[in-house]
């Protein structure tokens, strides 16, 4: 179906064609015509007639169909939701729909032919549309602004306007298609959201101000906590190194009192003696090393305990160390310590003895039977004053006393090869040697009353007499054990005597050959004695060396000790 201006241009074509044929018909009318020519041109004129009329129905029918089409777009313009605006070059106002009108506040009649800058409120915004009209003519396509409208109240209303220039037919001249949508409601809602954001800003620099102080002083804190917690640490840790420390010296000190010198004190007042006591008073001041000399039981570690309790050091403990006595794999974590994990089996890290003595005085019995290994180690610690635990890579400074004690000749054992010759230089700083009990005659009769009143207590006997017979027999008897043989004997006559009167029933210090030699006879010399006297209990004991019935215990000497002499002596079982 044709539209309506196509019917319009159809029929204004059949006019055309139909005056130009009428006028060469009226150009040619001199020209006789025949009764067919004549019917046939009365044919072709109803029929154009016809066409006509046909014609003239569809273009009604078309302009009724536009005004219609008119009528619906022109409902859909005015009522449309954005106010449409049309104007001319110079901005005025030449169509505009209802909505437009309600936007401006005015009727149609007062807005046509006005330019609409009259209706713009604010002069930035007039400045604004100004540029904005300029824009769209100079055809830089879809141009849009924002700007303050008059409006019909007191209310301000905000326009946002988007515009483009379209030319007329001819070309000559453009005209200018506007729309404008309230953005009132949106604009204030952008600024209360402003407002709101500029408030929240405001609350959030504030609260971020406060947390900012808040957490510096919390980091204050911290700090302070931290370094008050590292404190706590380095305490704490200093406190457990004192703890273990005072735990291993309360051991070392039980083992100490345990294994404490029978004497408990000095006993004798001889020549001999009294020798060793001026030494001991010239020495104890001093910061020097000491080496005490001596047979086995003479009584070493009671020296050097006389010597370190007369000292600077005399408040600080005196740790003990028997060479002799400590396994040979484990003695130098015993004197020096060790990490935990430092070798299989160390489960818990151990304070050393050297360690242990920092400050005090350490006491090394029976020197002589260190590894030579371990030699070198000691020497360093005598020079230097520093050692490393096993396991550790870091040096420990000390401060002590060393009182070291042998009963072997050191400068024999350095040319056997067994003990170090700088070692004992620095060892022999100042040698105490201690006379055995059979150089101390005159001593045993004050040995024998502190023993017997020492058993007396621990046994609960009233022993109180001594016979002369029974005095010069101890004082007879050479003695290889010293005092703690005698320590021995008393003991034991003690358990056995009956009634107030000591008894010893000992056959080698009862028998004649505890008075001496007899006159003629070649007098042995002490090693020889001593060495008899040994194979003597030997037998005795069926070579039993330890236990309750062995020789070491009969002839009051350490197993070790005993075993050492054996070797000394050349001691074979037969």
């Amino acid at each position: 179906m044709k539209t309506a201006p196509q019917s319009i241009q159809a029929a204004v074509e059949l006019r055309r064609q139909a005056e130009e044929r009428l006028l060469s018909q009226a150009t040619g009318a001199s020209l006789p015509r025949t009764m067919e020519e004549t019917q046939r041109l009365l044919h072709e004129l109803d029929v154009h007639h016809i066409e006509l009329e046909m014609q003239n129905i569809e273009l009604c029918r078309a302009l009724a169909e536009a005004e219609s089409s008119r009528s619906m777009y022109a409902d859909l313009y005015d009522f449309a939701p954005i106010g449409y605006f049309t104007l001319d070059g110079h901005g005025q106002i030449q169509e505009v729909n209802h909505i437009g009108t309600k936007l401006l506040g005015k009727e149609r009649r007062l807005l046509i032919n006005k330019p609409f800058i009259f209706f713009i409120e604010h002069p930035d915004s007039r400045k604004l549309f100004a540029n904005h009209l300029k824009a769209v003519l100079e055809k830089k396509g879809i141009q849009r602004c924002e700007i303050k409208l008059t409006g019909s109240g007191p209310a301000t209303v905000w326009g946002q306007v988007q515009s483009i220039a379209v030319d007329t037919e001819g070309g000559k001249e453009s005209y200018i298609l506007s729309s404008i949508m309230d953005v009132t409601a949106a604009r204030q809602m952008t600024m209360e959201l402003q407002i709101a954001h500029d408030t929240l800003e405001l609350i959030v620099r504030r609260r971020t101000a406060e947390l900012t102080q808040a957490n510096m002083k919390l980091l204050q804190e911290i700090d302070e906590r931290k370094g008050a917690e590292e404190s706590l640490q380095t305490a704490y840790r200093e406190i457990k190194q004192l703890k273990d420390r005072l735990q291993a010296e309360n051991i070392y000190l039980r083992q100490e009192i345990a294994q404490k010198d029978s004497l408990g004190e000095v006993v004798g007042q001889g020549n001999g003696l009294s020798y060793v006591f001026l030494r001991v008073e010239q020495v104890a001041p001093q910061n020097a090393t000491v080496l005490i000399l001596g047979e086995t039981g003479t009584g070493k570690g009671m020296i050097a305990r006389a010597i370190h309790s007369i000292s600077d050091r005399k408040d600080r403990p005196m740790i003990t160390v028997n060479c002799s006595s400590l396994p040979a794999n484990l003695i130098e974590s015993e004197l020096f310590g060790r990490e935990k994990g430092a070798f299989t089996g160390a489960n818990a890290r151990q304070i050393g003895r050297f360690e242990l003595a920092d400050g005090g005085t350490i006491f090394l019995d029976e020197i002589g039977e260190m590894p030579m290994e371990l030699q070198c180690k000691l020497l360093r610690v005598i020079q230097e004053g520093e050692f490393e635990r096993l396991g550790s890579p870091h040096t420990i400074k000390i401060d002590l006393r060393i009182i070291a004690a042998t009963n072997r000749n050191l400068e024999d054992e350095i040319k056997a090869g067994s003990f170090r010759a700088d070692l004992f230089y620095r060892l022999n700083v100042f040698p105490i040697e201690i006379p055995p009990l059979r150089q101390r005659q005159e001593d045993i009769p004050l040995f024998v009353d502190h023993f017997l009143d020492k058993f007396n207590k621990k046994i609960g006997k009233k022993i109180q007499q001594v016979s002369s017979e029974t005095l010069n027999a101890l004082q007879g008897y050479h003695w290889p054990g010293n005092v703690r043989e005698l320590e021995s004997v008393i003991e034991r006559a003690v358990i056995t005597s009956q009634g107030a009167t000591l008894q010893v029933l000992d056959q080698f210090v009862k028998g004649p050959t505890t008075a001496g030699p007899v006159a003629g006879q070649p007098v042995k010399p002490l090693a020889d004695l001593d060495r008899d006297h040994i194979l003597q209990v030997l037998q005795k004991t069926k070579w039993r060396v330890e236990g309750t019935n062995g020789a070491a215990v009969l002839l009051g000497l350490n197993p070790s000790t005993l075993r050492a002499r054996i070797r000394k002596y050349g001691i074979a079982r037969q």
